[in-house]
C-alpha cells in the first residue's frame, strides 16, 4: 500500500504549494476541505463536490459517532463507501464539538463525559475512543483529541488547556498505533500566547505526527488577532509536514492564512452561506435575497464555470430563493464551493509562479471595487 507523504513543490515568501499523497489520491495544497458533517456536504451530491475541484472532504467524529454510529458505518464498509466518496477524507476528533456543549459535558483528565444533543444519551469521549471511532470510520487523516477553549480566555486557562491537550496528544499517538496509509495530525494550542504556542509545538514534534494543525483559532478572537498568531505559529511546526488551520474561513481569512504558511483549511461557511442566500464572488459578497437582483439578467460571477453561473441569472436565483425552492440552496452552495476551489487553484498557481504578492493585491483590489453587500 502506498503510504502517506507530503511534497513541498514551491514557496513564495511564507506561502507554500505542494501535494499530499494518500492511497486514495492526491491533495493539492493549499487545499480547502468542504465540510461533510454528517457524511454529506449539505445540498450537494458527492460527484458534484468533486466537480468543484475538491480533493478531500472533512467528516465529523462527534456527529457520526452519535448517528448513525461509527460501528454501523464500519459494518457497512466504512465512511468512503457509506457516503460514496472515493477521495481522501479527514475526520476531526470530536473535541471541538463536545467542548461546545457547555452545560451538557464534564471535562476530566480522562476525557469528556457528555450528553448527546440528539437524545440526551450519555457518552464518554477520550483520546483512545476518538482514535477508535476514526479508525472505524476509515478516514485517511485522523486528528488527535484535544481541548479547545473559546477566546478570550485568561492565560492560566489557556496554559492549563494546552498542557492537557499535549497529554491527550501523546495518548492519541499511542492509541493510533501503526496504520500504514493513514495519517495522524497533532494540534498546536496556546491561544494568543506565543510562548505557549512554542511549548505546544515542541511537545508535538517530540511526539511526532504526520502533519500538524494550528488549533484554537477562529473561536472568537477576530481576524487581526488570528493573523497575529499565524505570523509565527506555522513557522514553529516542521517545514516538511502539512500545516492545517482548523475552521477557517472567509475568503480573505484563507488568503491571509496561505500567505502565512498554511496548507489546509476547512469551514462550513460556503455551504451554510449558500443555503441562506449568500454567494461569494470575485467581486465580493452577493446577497441574492436583496430586491436589486429581481430583474438582473447577469450571472453571479461572469468568470465562474459552475452551473449556477453558466445556466442561471441572478434574477432566477433571487426568485427561487424567495420562493423557498430547494434548488436555490443547491445552486448557491455549488457556486460557493466552486469559488473556494477556484481561489485555491489561483493561489497554487501564483505561489508556483512566484507572483503571490501580485495575486493578493489583485484579490483585494477586485473586492474593494466590487459589489459587496450586507449579509
Amino acid at each position: 500500500m502506498t503510504g502517506f507523504s507530503f511534497e513541498l513543490n514551491a514557496t513564495d515568501g511564507a506561502a507554500r504549494t505542494g501535494v499530499i499523497r494518500t492511497p486514495r489520491g492526491e491533495v493539492r495544497t493549499p487545499a480547502f476541505m468542504p465540510v461533510g458533517t454528517a457524511a454529506t456536504v449539505k445540498a450537494m451530491l458527492p460527484e458534484s463536490v468533486a466537480a468543484t475541484g475538491a480533493d478531500i472532504l472533512l467528516g465529523n467524529t462527534y456527529h457520526l459517532m452519535l448517528r448513525p454510529t461509527a460501528e454501523r458505518i464500519a459494518n457497512l464498509g466504512g465512511l468512503h463507501k457509506f457516503m460514496n466518496w472515493e477521495k481522501p477524507i479527514l475526520t476531526d476528533s470530536g473535541g471541538f464539538q463536545v467542548m461546545s456543549l457547555a452545560g451538557l459535558r464534564k471535562l476530566t483528565e480522562e476525557g469528556v463525559r457528555f450528553s448527546s444533543h440528539i437524545d440526551g444519551s450519555k457518552h464518554m469521549l477520550t483520546p483512545e475512543r476518538s482514535m477508535e471511532v476514526q479508525k472505524l470510520l476509515g478516514s485517511d487523516i485522523v486528528m488527535c483529541f484535544d481541548e479547545c477553549p473559546a477566546l478570550p480566555a485568561d492565560r492560566a486557562r489557556i496554559a492549563e488547556s494546552m498542557a492537557l491537550s499535549m497529554r491527550w496528544a501523546a495518548r492519541s499517538r499511542d492509541a493510533f498505533g501503526d496504520r500504514p496509509g493513514h495519517a495522524l495530525f497533532g494540534i498546536q494550542q496556546g491561544g494568543l500566547e506565543e510562548d505557549l504556542r512554542a511549548e505546544s509545538a515542541e511537545a508535538l514534534v517530540d511526539i511526532s505526527f504526520d502533519g500538524y494543525a494550528v488549533g484554537g483559532l477562529a473561536v472568537g478572537e477576530g481576524q487581526e488577532a488570528m493573523f497575529g498568531v499565524l505570523d509565527y505559529a506555522p513557522g514553529m511546526l516542521p517545514q516538511d509536514k502539512p500545516r492545517y488551520l482548523m475552521g477557517v474561513g472567509k475568503p480573505d481569512d484563507i488568503v491571509g492564512a496561505v500567505k502565512r504558511g498554511i496548507d489546509m483549511m476547512d469551514c462550513v461557511l460556503p455551504s451554510r452561506s449558500g443555503r441562506t442566500g449568500q454567494a461569494f464572488t470575485r467581486r465580493g459578497v452577493v446577497n441574492i435575497k436583496n430586491a436589486r437582483h429581481a430583474d438582473d439578467p447577469r450571472p453571479l460571477d461572469e468568470a465562474c464555470g459552475c452551473p449556477a453561473c453558466t445556466g442561471y441569472s441572478r434574477a432566477y436565483l433571487h426568485h427561487v430563493f424567495r420562493a423557498g425552492e430547494m434548488i436555490s440552496g443547491m445552486l448557491l452552495t455549488w457556486h460557493n464551493l466552486r469559488y473556494y476551489q477556484d481561489l485555491m487553484a489561483e493561489m497554487r498557481a501564483a505561489i508556483a509562479a512566484g507572483t503571490f504578492e501580485a495575486f493578493e493585491t489583485a484579490f483585494h483590489g477586485r473586492r474593494a471595487e466590487g459589489d459587496i453587500e450586507p449579509i
